[in-house]
């Protein structure tokens, strides 16, 4: 029988936002998208849908203590598999530090006229550009394979890989092979960057999202941290192996992860978009504990995963890299690749040369290495006080926006100096440098953690791996740019710009915030369904937050919800 005639009902929000639901007009009930109210809707697809609010509320409502209590299995493999980062971050931070060594430089680089040896621009800008082509190419394999083969198998191919490559790097007998073993390595690499976000992001309920998306960050200053450690501790050896330890030491990274992600449960959201409802139950029985004070259902949350793909299958038609640019997702790519893009558009790329200000001003190489294993650790306290921001209720948006007003002003700042009398340039430039080592503390604590858990939540569930890797490579992009444009804007025989330079990056940010102001939601608190359903709306970026949406009272095609046949007879049978 076909369902009564509806009238829509517009329902008021405190901030004027309105979103509308159906209303039955014979009976007054909500006629559910999902067919609740139809006569031939089936007993299963409203268990399905009754099963999948529940889940929702509970995770809405459920606080950090609890999410920790019943997802410890969780935070701990998300953890394991974002220690790649740590890898990756270790092995990246070697190259740009071997510069220094006179062993490197006389077995990679050439005798110039002055009687040393050294590795030529052209050579050190291929070096460190070389990893990021790979991981460039890694990025848009990842949006392939990793969809295909799940993100546990995914991460262990990569590893293996890594393993085979380090052996490159360690007998590498010219530059020309370095060159090609960081392309090589870079590849897995990129992959890593993206596979330990969308993992994290997938694992963990609404309460932790979060924290264990932007713990990411902090692995990626941990690896820097060792292998600045690791540099520092071979600065006396005068021997090939200065270098060839801390390439050899790569090695020490590969099988106990890959040992360990073996054991790993796949991600349910995964499991779940292929079809095998079932084995995402069981893999979500393997993220969390027994734990009575939450209630937690499997079946219900399996539900709800099962829900929100039905409702993303109807919005999204497919699953491709154009799918991308299409509709609704449109808006959701270009605000996750600018979120990511931002990172380096603040002037991120320009504190990194505290540093070089800090030499000028009379610090030794010696001290530069020490005070670089203090910046890295300063980065990783960030992350930590970045969370206790997100503990006291501050929202990702709020972080985001405030993070870049207060780089800016550092930026602004940094520039003024340069008007510094030349007779005090040394104070100028101890200023410069302790300014720079302030503005990064104020980056990990905002934009620079903040970003892993935004872009972990604003894409969409079927288009999340190839929306994070679109979001990635412009990264990468915007680095190679910043990082070819920096040296020239301080170098003295190019532009030398100096601290003037704080007034260009300075007003690149200036353009960020607006962007940001305009464009950013506020992803905090809400379920990917919330969220799908905010996108489609077109709900403005200022409103997100106070925005309030019932997601199961969305239309979604029966049709969807049959490829789930084995959950709902799971739920048939508890009822």
């Amino acid at each position: 029988m076909a369902s009564p005639a509806t009238e829509k009902e517009i329902s008021p929000h405190q901030d004027g936002v309105e979103i509308q639901t159906s209303k039955n007009a014979t009976t007054g009930g909500v006629v559910d998208v999902d067919g609740e109210g139809d006569e031939e809707f089936s007993k299963g697809r409203r268990v399905i849908i009754e099963s999948a609010r529940a889940a929702a509320a509970k995770e809405q409502s459920m606080t950090l203590l609890q999410g920790i209590k019943l997802y410890p299995k969780a935070i701990a493999w998300s953890m394991i598999i974002s220690t790649c980062i740590v890898m990756e971050g270790y092995d990246i931070s070697l190259v740009n530090n071997f510069y220094a060594f006179p062993q490197f430089n006389e077995k990679y680089g050439e005798l110039f006229p002055d009687g040393k040896y050294q590795v030529p621009a052209r050579w050190q800008s291929g070096l460190s550009n070389g990893a990021t082509v790979g991981e460039i190419i890694g990025l848009f394999i990842n949006g392939f394979v990793s969809e295909r083969f799940g993100y546990r198998k995914t991460v262990m191919g990569c590893l293996v890989l890594v393993a085979a490559f380090t052996a490159i790097f360690f007998t590498a007998p010219n530059v020309q092979t370095l060159l090609v073993a960081e392309i090589l390595c870079g590849i897995p690499w990129g992959i890593f960057q993206t596979i330990t976000v969308t993992y994290a992001s997938e694992v963990c309920p609404v309460a932790l999202r979060g924290y264990l998306t932007t713990y990411v960050n902090f692995c990626w200053g941990l690896g820097q941290e060792i292998g600045i450690g690791v540099i520092y501790a071979m600065l006396k050896r005068n021997d090939q192996w200065a270098y060839r330890i801390p390439y050899g030491l790569q090695w020490m990274w590969p099988l106990p992860l890959f040992i360990a992600i073996y054991f790993a449960p796949e991600s349910p959201w995964w499991l779940v978009r292929r079809g095998k409802a079932q084995e995402a139950k069981q893999a979500l029985l393997r993220l969390t504990s027994l734990n009575r004070e939450t209630d937690f259902d499997a079946d219900e949350t399996v539900a709800m995963m099962v829900h929100t793909t039905a409702l993303e299958e109807k919005i999204t038609a497919g699953a491709s890299y154009w799918d991308c640019f299409k509709g609704v997702d449109l808006r959701r790519t270009e605000i996750v690749c600018m979120t990511w893009a931002i990172q380096n558009l603040s002037g991120n790329a320009f504190s990194n040369y505290s540093t070089y200000f800090l030499q000028q001003a009379g610090l030794s190489t010696k001290d530069s290495y020490s005070f670089a294993l203090g910046q890295y650790a300063i980065n990783m306290v960030g992350v930590f006080g970045a969370w206790g921001l997100m503990t006291m209720g501050i929202g990702r948006r709020s972080l985001y926006l405030y993070g870049l007003c207060g780089l800016c002003s550092m930026l602004f700042i940094l520039g003024f100096l340069g008007l510094v009398p030349e007779s005090h340039r040394r104070q100028g430039s101890l200023a410069t440098g302790s300014i720079m080592v302030v503005w990064a503390l104020f980056y990990q604590l905002t934009v620079g953690t903040v970003c892993y858990s935004l872009v972990g939540e604003l894409s969409s569930r079927r288009l999340q791996i190839k929306t994070v890797v679109l979001a990635r490579n412009l990264y990468n992009i915007v680095g190679i740019i910043t990082n070819v444009l920096t040296p020239y804007m301080l170098n003295p025989t190019a532009w030398n710009w100096s601290n003037y330079t704080g007034f260009f990056w300075g007003g690149i940010c200036f353009l960020c915030i607006i962007y940001t102001y305009f464009r950013l939601p506020e992803p905090r608190g809400r379920t990917f369904a919330e969220l799908d359903v905010l996108f489609e709306k077109k709900v403005s970026a200022r409103k997100f937050a106070s925005t309030k949406v019932d997601v199961f009272h969305e239309s979604i095609d029966e049709k969807v919800m049959n490829q789930y046949d084995g959950i709902i007879e799971s739920h048939i049978e508890k009822v």
